[in-house]
């Protein structure tokens, strides 16, 4: 095996470590293992294991090799010589495989007694998930005594198994290149987390990353692009390819060989990697290298291959042949997402296909597409993935299905009897922003913290017993148009990707935020002493509201990413100190008042300030009148969105932001004829994804619901080029006696996302 960085991350706490430990009696909530097992119970005593303990083992390999990177964990740390002893009953480490265990597959059982540490499992993958849980014991700073320089470990047992088969990460290396090197940490890493399948995104129009012996001049010409940063070459740049001697030219890809070692780098952390060759879109790469392989006419802008051609399905047999013959996954990703087909349209080859083959149109036309590669797959004795758009039009039997648009086509796929790998964008994208987009480098959008990622239930609420048995496990996809470099992929992916690992592992039932907060912060200390760029958990105060229409008032409760933070807060828009409140239960806001809150620790804050505005108006519950309908696919809340009270957050998938691909045009009814002044509502940009500000917000009232005077409009002043997510509150300040007020806000392009009207 090669010993890289993983064996590091287990005895990180040495340097710099003074504290002398005495303990000898422990509780669960004293333990830092992520993720959490199944079953654990402690009981009274302590394991030493000092330069005399010795390992005991069978000749099976796997012992031996186990047993091997615990000595080579432990002496790379330690100038002991751990030593094996066949005979060896008291201070040893045993290892145990049995093949007749009634041990789950991936399950394993830790005993510790005052005498013993042994390691029991049905499969050398159970000895292995066993073996990362007691190194997460020996890096506990806690259970070692650097007086004595010994490790004391609590008797406990351990029972444990993962929730799900399938625990995955994704990596795009398409958009950006990364090292080998990296690729090895990255897999590492996944390892130490009980991940078991690596999603390697080797294609798109960023790059093509494989060697291909027969198409050589898929990495001559296709693996290197003329700009480094995806904003310059894709959004705002010509697209255009180099050679990898071209001055400025950026790219890379591996090489067979690489690609072997990397495969099998894996397999020895019991990782499956998987490799993704996308098609039949997103290959703007191949066709500049192969432009053969694309449609009739002028296909500068094209990303499809041509789906007329035979050529086409000869190429790509034979790439996945080498494909095949480098990654032997059970599991072929051929991608299958956001194929325009506008080139299919015009084309005469397309056409003549549809003709030929009896389809009605494009889209059947994918499908064809689909299951005709499907086909090839499955004769080489493997099964095809795809993201969720190959359920357009009929799947193979043995197809998977990766639901990433929501659960909506994981649901149907699954009821539908197909196996299912949930990764939505809500939960699972690990290129969203996990902080306030102001704190943070540039993303592509969303906002998904750590938290909201341990709050994922993979199995959706809508399937039964039997088709809930399709959801094979979930996994976190890292695209990387805007992570340049290894470090921001950590920075991103970490503490993230622990969440994931106890939603995958651990049963839902024992689950514990609180808890699971307490073992982050342990762990994003082991991981930034080993080098690991990780996110250090947001300083913003979360503040969530309660609207209560019956006292009238709205009750926030606030909440931070930290263990036990002290938060201090004041509602009279002064910014908190040490002397302000500090915050015990929720806070109740009658009218309006804006609240501002922090992090302290020892007298002094630790943090930003943190602020939000909260109504209780006059509109809240309030009916409206949609003169323009809002988008089936952000609906938020419904009809009553925009006057139930609620702000929206930093994301539009909060259930807040109501979203609009038309001009927004609503009129409130406030039930009777008042006093009126004053009509404020927020939008957000965020030019990634398509969102942007209306060019205009106008009002008017009428006090008969017919008869409409404009009070007042107020035009937009944010670009619509501004990249960055930002926020814009469009306030009018007038005197009115009315009943009705009509709102409209003039569409500039793509989606418009507003979250309340809030009227005085």
């Amino acid at each position: 095996m090669k010993i890289r960085w993983w064996f590091g991350i287990v005895i990180l706490f040495f340097v710099g470590c003074k504290q002398e430990v005495q303990k000898t009696d422990w509780q669960i909530t004293d333990l830092q293992i992520v993720p959490r097992p199944k079953q654990i119970a402690l009981g009274k005593g302590y394991f030493e294991l000092n330069e005399k303990t010795c390992l005991r083992y069978n000749s099976f390999s796997e012992e031996i090799r186990i047993a091997d990177n615990l000595t080579k964990a432990i002496e790379e740390k330690t100038l002991w010589t751990i030593r094996s002893a066949d005979a060896a009953r008291q201070n040893v480490i045993c290892f145990a495989l049995d093949s007749l265990s009634d041990i789950p597959a991936e399950g394993y059982r830790l005993a510790i007694t005052p005498e013993k540490v042994e390691f029991k499992a049905k499969t050398s993958a159970g000895l292995f998930y066993g073996l990362q849980t007691f190194l997460q014991l020996l890096a506990d700073t806690s259970l070692y005594d650097t007086k004595e320089q010994l490790w004391r470990l609590p008797v406990l047992r351990i029972e444990d198994e993962p929730a799900f088969a399938y625990r995955g990460m994704h990596l795009d290396v398409s958009r950006h290149f990364y090292p080998v090197e990296f690729i090895y940490k990255y897999l590492d890493l996944m390892s130490y987390y009980k991940f078991n399948t690596f999603h390697w995104h080797l294609t798109d129009a960023g790059g093509w990353r494989l060697e291909i012996r027969q198409y050589p001049g898929l990495v001559e010409k296709g693996a290197w692009r003329t700009q480094e940063d995806w904003r310059k070459w894709w959004v705002g740049g010509d697209r255009k390819y180099a050679l990898k001697d071209d001055p400025g030219a950026y790219g890379g890809y591996y090489t067979e060989k690489e690609i072997r070692n990397i495969v099998a780098y894996a397999a020895e952390r019991h990782i499956t990697v998987i490799p993704e060759i996308e098609m039949p879109g997103h290959s703007e790469e191949v066709l500049h290298a192969y432009p053969e392989l694309g449609c009739s006419g002028d296909i500068s802008d094209s990303g499809e291959f041509c789906a007329g051609k035979e050529e086409t399905f000869a190429f790509i047999e034979k790439v996945l042949t080498t494909v095949m013959e480098l990654f032997p996954s059970e599991y072929i990703h051929i991608g299958g997402d956001e194929a325009s087909k506008k080139h299919w349209r015009k084309c005469r080859y397309c056409q003549e296909r549809i003709k030929k083959e009896h389809l009605k149109d494009e889209a059947e036309l994918q499908s064809y597409f689909i299951q005709r590669v499907g086909k090839f797959i499955h004769s080489k004795g493997r099964k095809l993935i795809g993201w969720d758009e190959i359920l357009e039009g009929g799947l193979a039997e043995d197809a998977i299905v990766m639901s990433w648009r929501g659960e909506k086509g994981g649901i149907t796929a699954a009821k539908s009897g197909h196996d299912v790998i949930m990764t939505p964008g809500e939960y699972c994208y690990f290129d969203a922003y996990q902080a306030d987009p102001v704190t943070q480098p540039y993303a592509i959008g969303g906002f998904t913290p750590y938290l909201k990622v341990y709050s994922y239930n993979p199995v959706p609420p809508e399937l039964n017993v039997q088709e809930a048995r399709h959801i094979l496990g979930a996994q976190a996809n890292v695209w990387t148009e805007y992570i340049a470099t290894p470090e921001h992929v950590e920075y991103m992916v970490f503490p993230r990707m622990l969440a994931l690992s106890e939603v995958l592992w651990t049963p839902r039932g024992k689950k514990d935020s609180a808890d699971f907060k307490r073992r982050v912060a342990t762990h994003i200390q082991w991981l930034k002493k080993r080098g690991v760029c990780v996110f250090e958990l947001s300083d913003r105060i979360d503040m969530q509201a309660e609207v209560d229409t019956v006292r009238k008032q709205i009750n926030v409760t606030f909440g931070n990413e930290k263990y036990r933070p002290e938060i201090r807060y004041t509602v009279d828009g002064t910014l908190p100190d040490q002397n302000s409140a500090l915050y015990t239960t929720p806070v109740v806001i009658r009218d309006s008042g804006r609240i501002k809150a922090a992090l302290f620790e020892g007298g002094k804050r630790s943090g930003y300030i943190s602020s939000a505005r909260f109504d209780y108006h006059r509109a809240i519950g309030k009916p409206v009148v949609y003169h323009t309908n809002y988008s089936g696919a952000y609906p938020a809340a419904g009809a009553g969105t925009l006057t139930d009270g609620y702000r929206g957050g930093l994301t539009y998938h909060d259930g807040c932001w109501q979203g609009f691909l038309k001009h927004i045009d609503v009129t409130i009814d406030m039930g009777e004829n008042m006093d009126l002044g004053y009509v404020s509502v927020k939008f957000m940009q965020l030019t990634g994804p398509g969102v942007y500000m209306p060019r205009y917000v106008k009002v008017s009232v009428s006090e008969d619901g017919n008869h409409f005077r404009e009070v007042g409009k107020v035009v937009n002043d944010i670009p619509d080029d501004r990249p960055e997510l930002c926020f814009k509150d469009f306030t009018l300040h007038f005197k009115e006696h009315a009943r009705y007020i009509r709102l409209f806000a003039l569409k500039q392009k793509g989606f418009m996302f507003a979250d309340e009207i809030v009227i005085y």
